[in-house]
Parts: C-alpha cells; structure tokens; sequence
C-alpha cells in the first residue's frame, strides 16, 4: 500500500505538518485506533520495508567465450587483443556468396563443459538465425541454436554458508558472439571493432533456482573455475570472454508462481554480479511495496553509481523469430566421439578436494584453496611426489610461493623453483636443521638467485644450520632468564604468556640458530 507524503503548511513559528490517516490524532482514544497497514518510521515519516517477506529468484546466463584457435564458422583467429578489424574476412563480413562451415573443436568444448556438469548431451543438432538486428554482426542476425541446445538439464554444485546445492542448468548451447560497438573513439559516430565478430560462445543457461545474491556469486566462481580447469575458456571477466547476464523476480515466500523478472545485462566481474543483484532486488521490493506494478525489462548496471538503468523493455523468444540456418547442416555427434571426449575430461576439483581430506587428512579449506587453480594443483601434485608433509606443502604454496608471485606480478607456471626444490627445503624443516621462517626467508631468497644450488649447501654456507644441542641451547636461555628477572618473578606469579618473550629473546640472541623446540622445553623446565 502506498502512502501519502507530508506537506508542509506555509511557515509559522512552530512548523506544522497535515497529518497523514493513519497516524493517530492525540484527542484520539488510542485504543479505539485502527490497525496501521503500513509500519511507519516515525523518525523520518518513511514506510519500514519488512524485505524478510519476499524471496529472491534468480536465474543466470552466462557466455563463455571458448579458447579455439579460429571462429566458429570460419578460420578467421579467435584470439583476443588484435588491431581493431584485423580478424576479419570475406565470411566475417558476410559478403554474398560467402558459406559458414563448423568449427569441431568449438563443438568439443561444449560437449566436454556438458559432460562435467552432468547434462544429457544431444546428438541430433543444428543451428538457427536468431532475427534480433545486431549492429555489431554484419549479417544482420545471429547463428544460434533453439530448439536443439548441445546441452540439456545438468547442474553446478556450488557451497555457500557451510552448505552445498546443486543449481539446476536448463540447457548449454553453441552460439557465435557479436562485434564490439565503441563510442568513445569518435566524437561524432559509433565505431565497430569485428574481431570478436563470429567468435564461438558457449552460453550457459540456469533454471531459476538461485535465492540469493551469495548463491550467485558462488556459482560463477564455480563455473569459472570449472571452465579454466577444462582448458576451454580463459575466464577473464574483465577481457570481456566471460559475461553474465541476471533474471531478477521477488515473490512472497511460499507462493509458487515466478514474478515478473527483469534482466541486468553484461555483467563484467563476479563482484558487480553479486552487488547487481542486491541493487535490484531492493529495488523490486521497494516498486511493490509503493503499490506499483514491476515491468518486465532488461536493465544495465552502473558499477560506479551502484545502481541499474532501464534499457528497453525485454522481449521474448517469439520475437527472435527463430529458423533453421539453411547454410549449415544439422549434424550428428557419434558415439565414438562421445567418448572420446569423455575420456579427455581431467580429474575434476570437486573429486581431487575429496582425495585430498580423506587420504592427505588436509582441512577442507586447505583442499578447496589447492583445488581453486589448476595450476596449484599441478604444482602440488607434482610437490607431494617429493613429500609426505602435505601440510607443509600446502603452506610453502599459500605462503612464500604466492607472496613471491604477488610480488613479481608473475603466474605460478613462471616460478623459477622446481617441486623437487621446495621439498629439499621442507625436509631440512622436519629435519630440525633450519626452522620455517630461515627457510622461508634466507634460504628461499638465496635458491632463487641460485636455482641449482643444493638447500642445505646454502644453509650450512651462510652458517643457518639449527643448533639442538642441548649445552649451547641452555646457555643462551639461561642469559636470558639471567638478564629478565622482573619478567621471571612476573613469570612465577601467573603471567605464563611470559613464555613468548623470552623465547624471542632466546631467537635473538642465538640469531635465529637455536632449535625452538628445544628451548620451549628448557624455558618451561627452568622457570618451573
């Protein structure tokens, strides 16, 4: 229910408001008051939103540009970052008497990306126009496919809040991506840049199945990593090779039937996906609320401002007026490739992030961090052929490895020490020769100038090694128990954090030499 907004009479000495209905009249008997429809803040006059009532329904499209060597109906180079219309041919450019053929690697990749998320995969496809005007395509259309999608049903596995669900996918099909409209190149007219004219884009559909804008975010961190993972497609949002476009409705909890959705476009970082949503949704709330009628449109979204913006009203499929393309073929996906490509499919993260909690008993956080990239994976699979201390791997990967590649703005794939070396390096840890942080600091710094040098050359040169013998171990404690004696007394009264101080002055003094296990246990028998 709307409600009405105060008006403020002509000014007097004490201002003076027309009172709204609703609020009660002080010569009022209180208790005789009607039941307000609407809760008001009276600190403001503004109507308090309960958005408890409403639930959230989402369902995303994502494209993913795929990773072939050419377009998707023609040799044309798929790859991104060329001059402005240099990817470009007769085909591209839609010239008459111009043929499209089939990319197969294109068709691989879907097939691939449908198998790792648990689709049925049709093998009697083609391909149709799609009759929208792109200004950006030279044929006028699209090539998409309709009624025959390459990927049907499946779903994303995807955890948020300590649990899991399965998102439900209504179907993954082929389809070839439009050109890029610039307008800030010219001040007069619209420039178009057609490289990314035909390039293959594989788009995944969900069904309305995501509740939140937690759960969305979760799932396009998902699917990014599961395309990277696969090899067919870069991810990198921000290059544009991966876009999302979201269908946002409300509806009171426990009705069933969908609202009216409205779709925010090209949504370019996961972040902008999730904060989109949000956006949206207090928006739609808010239209119902003041008693209007939501309509359905698609809407873009300003990162900036953090707000969205109508587009144009939203059409629907019938106005794409879909049709077989008559200048492709349909075609047929045999058995034997079939196979073929699901026997090209990688382990998987979520598989591996078992393996690595219930036979290397790493924590679950551990697992899905190894699991993220897979380069990390690679790296560590190869680390623990060098190790039994999968912990400890795990931290030297996490730890110095990643501050490294941070500070040199490098990829992992770059880092100039082999497994094999970082393993040398945690075995004179387990060893007692060296602790993590002379490890860590010193001797890692000292192997990447020097790759080919042996660990423990380098530590035994720069004079690193640990001393765990007890004697010169329990002179340096008893210095400085000897120099601290207000701390010892404070010690034997009950601060027993004291500890830590008089173990770094252990360090200290013994340059970082003293074995610290050891001097726990003397420090904890002497001041005992």
């Amino acid at each position: 229910m709307g409600f009405q907004q105060y008006e403020k009479r002509s000014p007097t000495p004490c201002c003076r408001y027309k009172r709204h209905p609703y609020l009660p009249n002080p010569a009022e008997n209180l208790n005789t008051l009607p039941t307000l429809p609407v809760i008001f803040n009276f600190l403001t006059f503004a109507p308090v939103i309960n958005f408890d009532k409403y639930e959230v329904v989402i369902g995303l499209e994502v494209h993913t540009q795929l990773l072939t060597k050419s377009k998707l109906f023609c040799g044309d180079s798929a790859s991104f970052g060329a001059s402005p219309n240099s990817h470009i041919s007769p085909i591209t450019l839609a010239h008459p008497g111009t043929l499209p053929r089939m990319n197969k690697k294109a068709i691989e990749f879907a097939i691939k990306l449908g198998l790792a998320l648990h689709c049925e995969i049709e093998q009697q496809n083609y391909f149709a126009r799609k009759n929208y005007f792109y200004p950006d395509l030279p044929k006028g259309y699209q090539v998409s496919q309709h009624t025959t999608p390459i990927c049907k049903n499946g779903f994303v596995k995807i955890k948020v809040n300590g649990g899991e669900r399965n998102i439900q996918l209504n179907r993954i099909h082929l389809e070839e991506d439009a050109g890029k409209s610039l307008h800030d190149v010219d001040e007069h007219y619209t420039a178009i840049d057609l490289n990314r004219a035909g390039v293959p884009l594989l788009e995944i559909v969900s069904e309305p199945d995501l509740h939140s804008s937690d759960e969305a975010f979760a799932y396009i961190t998902e699917l990014r990593r599961l395309v990277r993972w696969l090899d067919i497609c870069d991810g990198n949002m921000e290059e544009g090779s991966m876009r999302c476009d979201a269908n946002i409705s409300i509806r009171l909890k426990g009705e069933k039937k969908l609202g009216t959705r409205v779709e925010v476009k090209n949504l370019n970082s996961i972040r902008n996906v999730k904060r989109a949503i949000d956006v949206e949704v207090k928006r739609l709330i808010g239209i119902v609320e003041s008693g209007s009628a939501i309509i359905q449109e698609t809407r873009s979204f300003d990162a900036d401002n953090n707000k969205t913006f109508s587009l144009r009203n939203k059409e629907d499929a019938d106005d794409y007026r879909y049709f077989p393309d008559p200048d492709l073929t349909p075609f047929h996906i045999t058995d034997k490739f079939l196979q073929e490509v699901r026997h090209s499919i990688p382990v998987l993260p979520g598989e591996l992030e078992i393996k690595y909690k219930e036979v290397f008993q790493l924590a679950e956080y551990d697992a899905q961090v190894i699991c993220s990239d897979k380069s990390l994976v690679s790296y560590f699979e190869e680390l623990i052929k060098h190790t039994t201390n999968y912990k400890a791997a795990v931290n030297w990967l996490m730890g110095p490895i990643k501050s490294y590649l941070n500070d040199h703005a490098i990829e992992l794939a770059e880092f100039p020490l082999s497994p094999a070396k970082i393993a040398s390096l945690i075995q004179l840890v387990d060893d007692g020769k060296v602790n993590f942080n002379v490890a860590s600091t010193k001797i890692l710094m000292a192997l990447l100038v020097s790759p080919q040098t042996d660990p423990l050359q380098i530590a035994t040169h720069l004079n690193l090694l640990q001393e765990s013998n007890n004697d010169p171990v329990a002179k340096w404690v008893d210095d400085v128990i000897s120099q601290m004696p207000d701390k010892v007394k404070e010690y034997k009264m009950g601060k027993k954090g004291l500890i830590g101080l008089f173990a770094g002055e252990v360090k200290k003094l013994s340059k970082g030499k003293a074995d610290m296990q050891v001097v726990n246990k003397l420090l904890a028998e002497k001041l005992n």
